[in-house]
């Protein structure tokens, strides 16, 4: 009993109380298991075997879709080309240190301390159950955004995901600096309205580029990275605000500003600049379409050097690509700025024509209610109302049957602030009201290198998506009679200051192709019988001499020229094409004058000149094409002999200087005072019932073409008072280049064109030119095309 008693008390302390060697034994025993089990967990997830981890070489090159870049030839960003996620990343050198500062002190203050996992903040989320803040650091952020992307509602599956990204963190740690981790994540988060990455967000938020963005940008930048669906400076401004300032009180806490720089920071308003970026908005948006079926050829033709279960095409939209282009950025601007104020007075002045009281067929002119029935059926039917109901099953009576029900929709108004309006009306009644917009057409180009610098397809994109540079083509009118001058010089040896009399000349039938007699009339057929320099023939563009010269060079020495200078449509081989009756686009019309103006060397056009993938490969490179045309004193004398329009002939308002001497019509004013000082060759052109207005102007290192007319022919000015190349074309070169003459960083000329040594054709024809302005007698370019 005394044995018993003794062994069960030495089971217990000397005051009799339980030993703790068991509960020790136990908790390293569980400490242990648990220690093995976290473990085993962290392995097996690292091995795969909790479900598939990023290889190695995802790693190395995740894959993450990258928008394409379009880049100015000043080295702005004109536009980006992507599916879902417009994003174009940057490098740390790119950032700026308070992004950096702000990230941090919000998301991770010990970031530059630990490995990938914040033991303390881990401990810390554990212990309080996260009411404390939470702890996930840059690290696993980045993890999740590359590899786990949305975290499940299954607890048992998220804590899986929560595991992977610890692993995926450790091993960015290793294969990235920490540099490069915080880049990745900014480059990487989704900041809503396809802001995607930093570089994004600060364009679209703030209208900048990421290393400009202030302290208080980047803090509401670094904010939105809780939630950027909640915190939405669009929608929900006040709760922006307070977390920006949250974030500013983080960086003060972590001193990364003063406490005074604080509280000045909080105290200011949210100053953001919303400029959404998409396909249909924003500057170029016409080059940017046609560069997107420019690269769509060249990808069809050349093949991606693809990595094992990648493309082996390469991705307009997500590869992330950079195209370098030759346009301007601040040439682009001017000259859409210069469409928009020509174009908003002169579209007044056609609708003040066009009241139901002054033409009861707006906006056609002289058309029978059957033609107009005609063309209202075939834009119905090429609509996108058409072909979308049509896809759906539609029958024929159902489409059409919807075309007269009254709709609510969004329409172009020159107007609005925004050039849009809401109202109501039916489809077919819609139809009608675009047709009443005049459409332009504008081209700038470098004639030395072919750099195209500016492109203005029409007046706004999104609701006139037809690009009038290079789809459309219309009545070159005189804007061609150059070429056939060209022959003439070049061919007979004729100056500029040679004479041929203005009487009424026929070119008889079976001639040159002529099945009858061709016998061309000047504007309002009159006819003085005085003798003209070929220099003021042009200028006054008098049909009855470039007729005779076509007749005495022949339609096929012009159509060699003309297609020699670049000219790819169709031109029949027939003395007609003296006065421009072929159809014409922008795009090759100055790529054309371009050549008088290069000393008779055509450049072809190009917009490209690089091709980079995201790693900076060069992928393309432009090789320019060029081949003579003309001589160097044939070309010349011909850019001398289009001087004289704008000297003496339908492009002197560009001389004007003062507004009591510009043209002013009725309620609108078509002519500028330009005041223009510097040596300009250049023609303008009028087409038959002034249905297409055209001027070309040329200074020494810029060539720019303007169209302006009516998506119909029957769409027009009554008169040649507003209807011709003068009043509806030249104002926007004139408007272009007086901006572009005001940013002298640009480097427009203001010199004369390069006179050859020991030139062979007489030019000066200054006492000659006395004498024939004495016989002017018409100031109008209007050809008579009514063959």
């Amino acid at each position: 009993m005394a044995k018993a008693v003794k062994k069960s008390t030495s089971s217990k302390g000397k005051k009799g109380k339980p030993s703790f060697s068991k509960f020790i034994k136990w908790f390293w025993i569980l400490f242990g298991a648990a220690v093995f089990t976290g473990a085993l967990v962290f392995l097996s997830a690292a091995w795969g075997w909790l479900g598939e981890m990023p290889t190695f070489e995802r790693l190395e090159n995740p894959q993450t879709n990258l928008a394409t870049e379009v880049l100015s030839a000043d080295g702005e960003t004109l536009g980006k080309f992507y599916l879902d996620d417009n994003r174009t990343p940057v490098p740390f050198s790119e950032l700026p240190e308070n992004i950096v500062n702000a990230l941090v002190a919000t998301e991770d203050a010990r970031y530059f301390e630990h490995s990938g996992i914040d033991a303390r903040g881990t401990l810390r989320a554990f212990v309080f159950l996260g009411t404390r803040g939470g702890a996930s650091t840059i690290s696993q952020q980045l993890s999740k955004l590359l590899f786990t992307k949305r975290a499940s509602n299954n607890l048992p599956a998220r804590i899986i995901q929560k595991v992977k990204e610890w692993v995926i963190a450790t091993r960015l740690e290793r294969q990235y600096t920490k540099q490069e981790i915080i880049a990745m994540y900014l480059n990487e988060y989704d900041f809503g309205y396809a802001a995607d990455g930093i570089r994004s967000a600060s364009r679209i938020y703030f209208g900048k580029e990421p290393k400009q963005l202030k302290v208080e940008e980047s803090a509401m930048l670094v904010g939105m990275l809780k939630n950027s669906s909640l915190y939405n400076p669009i929608r929900r401004e006040e709760l922006v605000l307070n977390r920006r300032n949250t974030v500013l009180g983080q960086m003060a806490k972590y001193n990364y500003v003063t406490e005074k720089e604080k509280d000045s920071l909080q105290a200011l308003k949210m100053d953001v600049n919303f400029s959404p970026e998409n396909h249909r908005e924003g500057i170029a948006t016409y080059f940017r379409m046609y560069l997107q079926r420019f690269m769509n050829g060249w990808i069809a033709k050349n093949p991606k050097p693809a990595l094992e279960g990648e493309r082996d095409k390469y991705s307009l939209y997500l590869d992330g690509l950079k195209i370098y282009t030759t346009i301007d950025s601040r040439m682009q601007a001017n000259a859409e700025e210069a469409v928009n104020m020509h174009m908003k007075k002169l579209q007044a002045e056609f609708f003040h024509q066009n009241t139901p009281d002054r033409n009861k067929t707006a906006p056609f002119i002289d058309l029978e209610k059957s033609e107009i029935d005609l063309i209202m059926e075939r834009a119905m039917k090429i609509s996108p109302r058409w072909r979308a109901m049509k896809d759906d099953g539609k029958s024929e009576k159902e489409i059409r049957k919807s075309f007269d029900v009254k709709t609510e929709m969004t329409v172009f108004d020159w107007k609005s602030e925004t050039k849009e309006k809401d109202t109501i009306m039916t489809p077919m009644d819609s139809i009608r009201y675009y047709k009443t917009f005049l459409r332009t057409a504008m081209m700038s180009m470098e004639p030395q290198t072919g750099h195209v610098k500016a492109w203005v397809g029409g007046i706004n994109y999104k609701h006139f998506q037809y690009d009038n540079v290079i789809q459309g083509a219309r009545q070159a009118g005189s804007t061609f009679k150059p070429f056939v001058y060209a022959a003439a010089i070049d061919q007979l040896r004729l100056s500029p200051c040679d004479t041929l009399p203005d009487t009424q000349y026929c070119i008889e039938a079976n001639k040159h192709g002529n099945l009858e007699p061709w016998c061309p009339k000047n504007s309002e057929g009159r006819y003085s019988g005085n003798s003209y320099t070929l220099k003021n023939a042009l200028a006054n563009s008098k049909n009855t001499i470039t007729a005779q010269l076509i007749d005495r060079v022949g339609p096929k020495s012009v159509v060699n020229i003309a297609k020699n200078a670049g000219i790819s449509r169709e031109i029949l081989e027939v003395p007609s094409i003296a006065l421009g009756s072929i159809d014409m686009n922008v795009y090759d019309m100055v790529g054309a004058y371009g050549m008088f103006a290069n000393q008779g060397v055509y450049v072809k056009p190009v917009m490209v000149t690089r091709i980079e993938d995201k790693n900076g490969t060069v992928l393309y490179e432009y090789v320019p094409e060029t081949r003579d045309v003309l001589s160097k004193d044939v070309s010349y004398a011909m850019v001398d002999l289009m001087k004289g329009v704008t000297e003496g002939g339908s492009g002197t308002r560009l001389r004007h200087s003062s507004q009591k001497n510009t043209t002013v019509y009725k309620e609108i004013m078509t002519g500028y005072p330009y005041g223009f000082t510097n040596p300009i060759a250049g023609k303008t052109g009028t087409t038959q019932n002034n249905s297409d207005g055209w001027f070309m102007g040329m200074v020494p290192n810029l060539v720019t073409g303007v169209w302006v007319g009516g998506e119909e022919r029957s769409i027009h000015f009554n008169s040649i008072y507003y209807g011709q190349g003068a009043s509806m074309a030249l104002p926007i070169w004139g408007l272009y280049m007086k901006k572009n003459y005001e940013n002298k960083e640009l480097g427009v000329s203001t010199e004369d064109f390069i006179e050859p040594k020991n030139l062979s054709i007489n030019v000066d024809c200054t006492k000659l030119l006395e004498d024939a302005k004495k016989n002017v007698d018409v100031e109008d370019d209007l050809d008579d095309l009514d063959f």
